[in-house]
């Protein structure tokens, strides 16, 4: 039997270990969340979001002791608090639409004699594989919704952030989910893939990497089971002439740099109007030189270890790469006492002089480092943004609303913002183009991909 083992980033040392479920153990599980999905579906949306909020607040309750936890698992500062403003915002969302995002939708035009609607049926087991990077809200982004609409769920998460799973288990426990509906389960990927390729699950909903989401659809493929991939991304930004400068940089500084850069939505390239340029870099640099890497359990530090030593490699050789090609790195490592070779310890890093045949400005970086490029114009701007096989988000920083909305309409993203980035509205489907992925999270269409339409035509009133 697999064990899956959790290594801190702190210090390099065995955090937790786990054995991988039994074959046993997932047919169990299984068939558990089958049964007890059945008689959840029938009861009503209201008293199923009551279980779900009993959920939240078992969660967090537990939110003193979650937050060094976390910290000792990816590498997050306690500073920052966890997630759980964020988790229970989409939470408590969540519930309050359910009504309305679940009630069967009705035909406009009435029949007499007929009773005509499309029902939203839950698809039956909801399988989340889930990543290290915001652990407690990506799972939750799909969770919350899949139970209000009637499902069961299996989550199986990432080895990283491992004792995650446990505690949403302990709270689904603690709240009074009915036995067999929630389920965390260890597993390996073979037997990740084993599961998906036995049909036994209705959708699975993943988010990682583009070649992770390439794994799930090979799983799948042929069982027709539902599939929700968030995959990769490379958002860029764009500042124009009118921005509020100041506003600007704090808000892509924390955009590009906050978790470690290793947000899915974080701000990996930046495109400044030529007028602004200078300006915008030196209030960029001198901001991004403030920073304190290093132990995330302690109170000073702003900026942690990435969550394993290779992913601050693959950073530290798209930079080196940038600089080998000419670019201009503004940020002193020296300056930076924590950051060490061959660790997870990593300073963060602007780099200017760059273009699109640096392997910084095209593949996913996931880490500490941004690259600056000048331009002339919007429509230079826009070239540069949609020049990338990921479409996540993007940003437009502007006083200007109908620009945004007229640059925003020709971004090929799922999400545009103006004035502000990294941040899901739960009102919003949480969807990607190209690469990033497939189907949607969040809003009333987050609901839509968990359940299945179902019409009904009733004849009540017979001829004659």
């Amino acid at each position: 039997m697999s064990d899956i083992v959790c290594i801190s980033p702190i210090d390099g040392q065995e955090l937790a270990r786990r054995p991988a479920a039994s074959d046993a153990a997932i047919a169990a599980a299984l068939a558990a969340a089958r049964t007890a999905q059945r008689e959840w579906a029938r009861l009503p949306i209201a008293e199923r979001s009551a279980h779900v909020l009993a959920f939240l607040d078992a969660m967090l309750a537990m939110n003193q002791e979650i937050v060094p936890e976390l910290a000792q698992q990816m590498g997050r500062p306690v500073r920052y608090g966890g997630e759980f403003r964020g988790f229970e915002e989409r939470v408590r969302y969540v519930v309050d639409m359910a009504e309305d995002a679940l009630a069967p939708v009705v035909p406009h035009d009435a029949r007499e004699g007929f009773r005509r609607y499309v029902s939203r049926d839950p698809v039956g087991i909801v399988f989340v594989v889930a990543p290290w990077n915001y652990p407690y809200l990506t799972a939750v982004n799909t969770i919350a919704p899949a139970l209000i609409a009637g499902n069961a769920v299996i989550l199986k998460h990432a080895a990283q952030t491992i004792l995650v799973g446990e505690r949403f288990q302990m709270a689904m426990d603690r709240a009074g989910i009915p036995k067999g509906l929630f389920t965390n389960l260890v597993l390996t990927h073979e037997q990740t893939s084993r599961l998906l390729g036995s049909g036994a699950v209705d959708h699975v909903n993943f988010t990682g990497s583009v070649e992770g989401g390439r794994a799930i659809e090979r799983a799948a493929a042929g069982t027709f089971t539902g599939l929700g991939l968030e995959l990769g991304g490379k958002d860029p930004a764009y500042v124009r002439a009118d921005a509020d400068l100041d506003f600007t940089v704090e808000n892509l500084v924390d955009g590009a740099f906050y978790n470690s850069g290793q947000c899915c939505c974080g701000i990996e390239r930046i495109y400044v109007h030529e007028s602004l340029y200078d300006r915008f870099l030196e209030g960029y640099v001198a901001l991004t030189r403030n920073y304190v890497l290093g132990n995330p359990l302690d109170e000073a530090t702003t900026l942690g270890p990435m969550a394993q030593p290779r992913f601050a490699d693959l950073v530290r050789r798209q930079t080196n790469e940038a600089v080998a090609k000419g670019a201009k790195a503004h940020i002193e490592h020296a300056t930076f006492p924590a950051n060490r070779e061959g660790t997870p310890y990593l300073a963060p890093q602007v780099l200017t002089g760059v273009d699109h045949s640096m392997s910084v400005m095209r593949e996913e970086s996931f880490g500490p480092v941004v690259g600056i490029m000048k331009v002339k114009d919007d429509a230079q701007a826009l070239s540069l943004m949609n020049d990338s096989i990921y479409g996540l988000t993007a940003s437009i920083w502007t006083a200007d609303l109908d620009a945004a909305e007229r640059i925003g309409r020709e971004v090929e993203t799922g999400t545009m913002f103006m004035n502000r980035c990294d941040y899901l509205d739960p009102g919003l489907a949480w969807t990607g183009v190209k690469d990033t992925g497939r189907g949607a999270s969040l809003s009333r269409i987050g609901f839509e991909m968990l359940t299945r339409p179902k019409s009904f035509h009733l004849r009540h009133k017979l001829p004659g």
